[in-house]
């Protein structure tokens, strides 16, 4: 009976503690407050204790205080206060050291000494959904704010369980400093792009895609599709450009060379697909128009390869492109579509069924990701850097298939 009403206070005044928020927690001192042992008086414990009961439920922060005065100058005594004062004690460190994690995160950026602390609690709470979800996107902001990777490693893995938690069911308290459990997810998945990024641009695909799937405000964000290009440059077309260059360069046309050329213009298609949607959701708005020149660049000489170098029908794709689904990742064609019987010298089909010219000139991919805005206490800066793919000719009598290869590097710009 007496260790139930002991529970029972005990997570009362925990209660207390958690709904007065951060302020008294990070106003508390971690030391031992300064008392000689000389003060273990009757007088004084009295004086103590009773400090402690009145604040207990209250106050908590003097509860504490009075707690830790009683303990210091008495740390010998045995007994049913003092065994009780460690124990309430005890609890108190270990709930306000939750309390500190997100003010150490978001609001001072100390991102080690957060790691450090909310590697304590999760030692103690391995399912701590909350402190996931707080590391996860913690590591992602020191990477993209700090340009501090130290975290990465650790936050991919933290972010990919709390992932796995939310999508089964489990929701911390509270969803803060996200407005929902779809705007916490999209910016988990988006961290692991981005974190991703630089070391498996393919990789980084797949989570930047699902970000925005979500309704939060990445779905509406012109970045998320930049990156989303960005990914697909150097990731999937870098690779198959370099794989088309290494087995068909100097060979005659053939079914193969085809079908691999097939492959490498539905991952353009998608990379037109983004920057037209980056370009849309950047509209008019001040902030975006820097980086919406580049992105306009980008796409018009990618859609004029797709499109016998015209750019007709260009703007009608931009205005009409959110109207639809962000298409998937393109499977791999182990078939040459029937759509593709062309050859590239005669005219390559693209997926809406329009040829581009052969030797036409070749498009500039864009070797650079730039600094994202912020979006809630969102930021990024990921440089994704690839080596340029040659352009591939193929022998054939009069023939010769260029595919898209990389442009010259422009400088980074960093929105204001």
């Amino acid at each position: 009976m007496k260790k139930t009403i002991w529970l029972l206070a005990i997570y009362a005044s925990l209660g207390v503690l958690a709904a007065s928020g951060f302020a008294n927690v990070i106003e508390l001192k971690a030391e031992t407050p300064s008392v000689a042992q000389d003060q273990c008086t009757d007088e004084s414990k009295g004086t103590w204790y009773a400090d402690f009961t009145k604040f207990r439920t209250t106050d908590p922060t003097k509860a504490y205080e009075a707690a830790k005065k009683y303990l210091a100058a008495c740390p010998q005594e045995e007994g049913q206060i003092p065994t009780y004062l460690k124990k309430w004690v005890a609890a108190y460190d270990k709930e306000a050291r939750k309390l500190k994690l997100q003010p150490l995160l978001y609001n001072d950026k100390k991102y080690a000494d957060a790691f450090s602390l909310g590697k304590e609690i999760l030692a103690d709470e391995p399912e701590n959904l909350r402190v996931l979800i707080d590391l996860a996107y913690g590591g992602y902001l020191a990477s993209a704010t700090a340009k501090n990777q130290t975290f990465n490693a650790d936050s991919l893995n933290y972010a990919r369980k709390a992932i796995q938690m939310i999508e089964s069911g489990k929701a911390p308290e509270s969803w803060a400093p996200f407005k929902s459990k779809d705007d916490t997810l999209a910016f988990l998945y988006n961290g692991i792009g981005h974190m991703t990024l630089k070391t498996n641009s393919a990789g980084a695909l797949s989570p930047l895609i699902k970000a925005a799937q979500f309704d939060s405000d990445l779905k509406k964000d012109p970045w998320t599709y930049f990156f989303i290009a960005a990914a697909y440059e150097a990731g999937p077309y870098a690779q198959l450009s370099a794989d088309y260059k290494t087995k068909f360069e100097g060979k005659d046309e053939s079914p193969e060379s085809k079908l691999a050329l097939a492959n490498i213009q539905q991952v353009i298609d998608r990379m037109v697909d983004a920057y037209a949607r980056a370009v849309a959701l950047a509209g008019t708005d001040a902030k975006y128009q820097v980086n919406k020149k580049e992105w306009m660049e980008s796409l018009t000489t990618w859609y004029k390869y797709r499109h016998n170098q015209s750019d007709a029908g260009l703007n009608e794709m931009i205005a009409s492109v959110l109207a639809k689904p962000l298409p998937p990742e393109p499977t791999a064609l182990t078939t040459l579509p029937a759509s593709a019987t062309t050859t590239p010298a005669s005219g390559t089909v693209s997926s809406s069924g329009s040829t581009s010219a052969p030797g036409a000139p070749v498009p500039a991919a864009t070797n650079k990701t730039t600094t994202t805005p912020a979006t809630s206490t969102l930021a990024t800066t990921s440089k994704v850097t690839t080596a340029p793919a040659a352009a591939v000719t193929t022998k054939r009598v009069s023939t010769t298939t260029k595919i898209p290869t990389k442009p010259k590097s422009r400088n980074n710009h960093r929105r204001q």
